[in-house]
Order: structure tokens, then sequence, then C-alpha cells
């Protein structure tokens, strides 16, 4: 890209403008140059949307005089918004350092830009199994396609996020990597992969990119961070790294006797913390481990509880302390394999952890915990330093906001499946669901932040149509979405589908939903109670025996959400929801594939899924 400080995402310009321009940044002096920056740093701050340009102000000269714009590009692809905070941060720091930085959304970037990058630098999440986040599917598959051009000017670095406990461990991150590497482009620092404790990565990614920079180029120009950057740096003093003590309100079971399932609508308070949220957003919950279990972990080591390790926070605690809140000790991950089959020495575990026995590895964790592989693989003479080092922090749990703030300050409510099964021979049970249903007192605290969430937001345009498909727990950001519709006296129509085991005892928030039914706030809803008939029915079936009436919403401009289950749940309605466009479309299944795609790129079509 070279000097590309204009873009065609600059709707004022068009694409023969953009090219004229960007030949003549570097025959300007210095006294344009200020104009210039300053210019586009007034027309950035106006835009809308999800890219933006992070300029320096009026005030302050781009570079010393005679030097040419460093520009970068920072692409993110995300499915919850961390890839996104991530990239605005890089941007913050690439900015500070003489750049000026393009923030660019994977779902809206230009492919054809890709030939006139310099400096590229990818963020970005790996969903489900190995997949890339929504909005970036369509550039994932440009970059691996016969499509995709020769990259020999470009230089790249990738931070890719993940998590441990999924095979596929940023699977995303890895095939951007090795694939910007096979078209010719350099890479201009290694990739970090992140865990789901991201943060000490991520910041020693981006060090080492302005380190890499700093040698690279002449001694960086002095430019004022943005507005927009600087509003992101002042962040709520309360966050990940600290939690705000949310007193519990209200545990109350919402699934009736004699069901299977154990569902809590959980209500806490946020007087004080000056936390708020939208529609849309997670609450981070911060749990703590099992008692019994802690107590099992120690009697089965062998270790003094007493010991005096490191926790998760870098800070010495005793061993009973830091299985207690500081670890992970549950959830079998690749890497604790890794490190406990060479302390063990186990030939058994390391042949598990081959390439080729992946489905044998899999099979093998499946209903297991690490209290399993412990018991089954003694390690006698291990200390509490070294047994606390082979587990990874406890990582915070991420719930669906199922209120308003606006309905309920100072509230935020969740609606929490409580996890419980047997396998392998003992009983086992979810960290944080039973924490927060079983083990936090009546009055009690539970640690908490918001995790916002751009990804899965309400139109702004209230007289907007919706869609929601949110069967079980998944129906909880929708309980926010009509609260908050309701008491902005929004007309757009409602329409819910809803979906779970019996009518009788799993029909969740029936009487809310009748009476915003009554209130007319709710168009229509629609069921699917699957245990109820011989045929099971998902809420997948009812879109398709509705689909004349969906497609019609569609065209009139609605907008279609999804939240729950990924594995099974949001691929069968992604699969409905294709079929519906190219039936009630009379188009083939290409153009059905392209008229979901440009519902996402319009941010017309959001999936929550998990």
């Amino acid at each position: 890209m070279g000097h590309d400080l204009f873009s065609t995402q600059n709707s004022i310009f068009t694409e023969k403008q953009v090219e004229s321009l960007n030949r003549l940044i570097p025959e300007l002096s210095a006294e344009q140059m200020t104009w210039l920056s300053g210019y586009l740093a007034g027309f950035n701050a106006a835009q809308q949307g999800a890219t933006s340009m992070v300029q320096p102000t009026a005030a302050q000269p781009l570079a010393d005089s005679g030097a040419a714009i460093r520009t970068a590009t920072v692409l993110f692809g995300s499915q919850t918004g961390n890839a996104e905070k991530l990239a605005e941060k890089l941007c913050g720091q690439l900015s500070q350092a003489g750049f000026v930085p393009t923030l660019q959304d994977m779902g809206s970037y230009k492919p054809r830009q890709l030939k006139r990058e310099n400096y590229l630098f990818v963020i970005v999440s790996t969903h489900g199994e190995g997949d890339p986040p929504d909005n970036a599917e369509a550039f994932h598959e440009f970059l691996h396609s016969k499509k995709a051009p020769k990259l020999d000017g470009l230089q790249f670095s990738v931070l890719a996020l993940g998590d441990s406990s999924y095979e596929y461990f940023c699977k995303t991150g890895k095939d951007f990597d090795t694939r910007l590497e096979e078209l010719g482009g350099k890479r201009f620092s290694q990739r970090a992969d992140c865990d789901v404790d991201y943060d000490d990565a991520a910041d020693a990614w981006m060090d080492g990119i302005l380190q890499a920079l700093s040698k690279q180029l002449d001694t960086p120009a002095v430019v004022a961070v943005s507005p927009a950057v600087a509003t992101q740096a002042a962040a709520s003093s309360y966050s990940r790294k600290n939690p705000f003590s949310a007193t519990l309100l209200e545990n109350l079971r919402i699934t009736g006797r004699g069901s299977s399932k154990d569902v809590r609508h959980i209500e806490l308070s946020l007087e004080g913390s000056q936390l708020s949220f939208e529609p849309g957003d997670s609450l981070g919950v911060v749990p703590s481990n099992c008692p019994e279990l802690v107590a099992e972990f120690i009697e089965v080591s062998g270790l003094d509880p007493r010991a005096i390790v490191t926790n998760g926070k870098g800070e010495d605690t005793t061993l009973e302390d830091a299985l207690s809140h500081g670890y992970e000790i549950t959830t079998i991950t690749r890497p604790f394999l890794e490190k406990y089959a060479t302390l063990v020495e186990s030939r058994e575990l390391g042949r598990l952890l081959q390439e080729e026995n992946r489905s044998q590895l899999r099979n093998f964790i499946h209903g297991r915990e690490v209290i399993d592989v412990i018991r089954g693989f003694p390690l006698p003479g291990i200390t509490a330093n070294q047994f606390v080092g082979l587990l990874r922090k406890l990582p915070p749990r991420l719930y669906s906001i199922a209120s308003s703030y606006q309905a309920n300050p100072d509230e935020v409510h969740l609606t929490v499946a409580v996890v419980r099964y047997q396998s392998h021979g003992r009983s086992r049970k979810g960290v944080a669901t039973t924490f927060l249903s079983e083990r936090v007192p009546e009055d009690g605290t539970v640690p908490v932040y918001v995790d916002s969430n751009k990804n899965f937001r309400l139109p702004e345009d209230l007289n907007a149509p919706l869609v929601m498909i949110g069967p079980g727990t998944g129906v909880a950001p929708f309980r926010a979405f009509l609260e908050e519709r309701e008491i902005a006296g929004a007309k757009g129509k409602n329409w819910l589908f809803f979906g779970d085991r019996h009518f009788h005892t799993d029909f969740l928030y029936q009487r809310e939903w009748l009476d915003y039914r009554k209130k007319g706030v709710l168009t229509r809803i629609d069921v699917a109670f699957s245990r109820d008939e011989e045929k099971k029915t998902y809420v997948q079936h009812r879109m398709l025996e509705n689909s004349r009436e969906l497609y019609a919403w569609l065209e009139e401009g609605a907008y279609f959400y999804v939240c729950g289950d990924a594995e099974y749940m949001a691929p069968d309605v992604h699969e409905a929801l294709l079929a519906i466009v190219e039936k009630e479309g009379c188009v083939s299944r290409e153009k059905a594939v392209e008229y979901m795609r440009d519902l996402q790129q319009g941010r017309r079509y959001q999936r929550d899924v998990y």
C-alpha cells in the first residue's frame, strides 16, 4: 500500500480518486500534510460504521518535514468482540508510534486492497471447531482461493485467539499466518497463539511489533492519539482483571417440577459499580472451584494444602486457595496433557498426543476431567509449584445478559442452565453454573464484569423488524432486546422462535412472552417442544413451516438474530434460512449464499453462539 492514507472505505472518494490521491502524497509539503491529516481526522470522527481510521489532530504534524506517511492496516475477525478490542488497542499504540493505522473489520474489508498493503496486522479468533468467526468467513474463503493475489511486498503478523480446551486451538489464526506466507508475505513478527486468558500474550505480541518497527524505521513521528483511541483507553475501573463484587438479589429456578433441566434466573446488583451495558452484551462471571473437588485434588496429589505457590495472578498464596480461585481444575486441555505426559513419562499419554491419534485423544478427553488424569497416571513426588504449573488460569465464564439496563438500572439478569451429569463412573458439575446456583449464599457476592459485544446489537432504527431465534437459555438476550424495545417505544415488529423439551416444564419466561404478546411488543411467537410429540420438532422446523412470511420479513428489512448452541442448533438454523431464501426467493444455492452474506455484512444477520 506504500502511502495509502486514503481508502475506498472513505465513501467521498472513488477508487480512481483514491489511487490518484495516494500517488500525490509523497509530493506534499509538511504544511500540506498537516492540513490534510487534520481534515481527515475531522472526516473520520464524523464517520459511522465498523471501519474507522485512527488519525492525529490537526494541531499535530503527521511527520517531520519531508517524511513519508507510515501506514498500517489492522484487520480483525471477531465473534464476541475480543479481537476487535485488541485491534483498537493496537491502533492506538501504532498511532503513538508515528503511524496512520486503518482499523478494518474482515467483513467489510475489500480483498483487492491486499496488494496495496505494506504492513498488515491480523487479529482473529477461532470459532467452534476450528472455524473462522462469522465476519471473517468470506475473507478466509477468498484468501484460500485461486483468486488470492501474490503478496510479495507485504509484511504481516498474526495474533490468534482461541481456547485450548478445543481440539483445533487457534486454527483460524494459524490458517491466516500460513496462507499469507504462502502468498509471498514476509512475517514481520512471529504469530502469537492466545488462550482464553489472552491479555499478557497479546500485550507481548504488540510490544514485539512496536520494537521491531522502531528498529526498522527512523525515529517515529510524534502523533497525538485520536479522541476515539483516548476514549477506548479510558476503560471502566471494573474489568476482567478487576471484577466488581455484585450482590446476589435473586436465584430462582424457572423450570417446572419434573423437568430434566435446572435453569435459574439470576439477578445481581451493580449498584455503585458505574458499570453499564447494552442488549447483546455478556456478563463475565469469575467463579470459584467446587471445594469438594479441591479437597480431592489435594488428597490425590498428597500435597500440603498450606504449601505456598503462585496463583493465577502471579501472587503468593496457599495451594488450597490457588486451586480454589486461581486455576482451572476441570477441563482437560492439550497443553496440560503434554506437560503432564512429559512429567509422568507415560507412553500411553504420549501416544494419544501424536497427530495421527487426534480422534483417540478426542474420545479420551470426552467426559473426563483433570482429576481423572491424575488418578489414572499418578505422579508421586511432584511439588506444589510443579503441580499448579501444569494448570491454566481459571477463566471467567460469559453469560448473555437477559435484561435491559434502561429497564433495570443497577441490575443485571442472567439465565443459567445448571450443568450436572454422570460420566466414567463419576458425578460431574459445571464450575460456574453450580457456583452461581449452589455456592453463592443469599446476599453473597459474585465477581463480575461487562463484556461488550459489538457484533450482537439491536438496530438503531426503532422501526426495523426483528426475528429472534433463541431455544433454551439462548433466549436470554432476546428478553433484554424486548425490554429495551419496549422502554424505547420502538414500533418495529418482533418475532420470537423459542424451543425446548417440554411445554409444561421448560417454557422459560412464558408469562413474560405472553404479556409482551398481549401488549403488542411481541408481534409473534412460534415455539417448538421437542419431547412433547413422537416426532421431534425444533426451531428450524418452525422456520421452514413459516418460510414465506419469514422471507417477507427479511425483504422488509428485518434483522435476524440467533443465540445458543453452536454445535448443532446454529448450523441447522443457518441451513434452514438458506433453504428459505433459495425457495421463497426463487434463486440458486449460490445466490442464496450471497444473500446471506449480504445480510451478515449489513449486520442484519448476527449470531451469539457457543
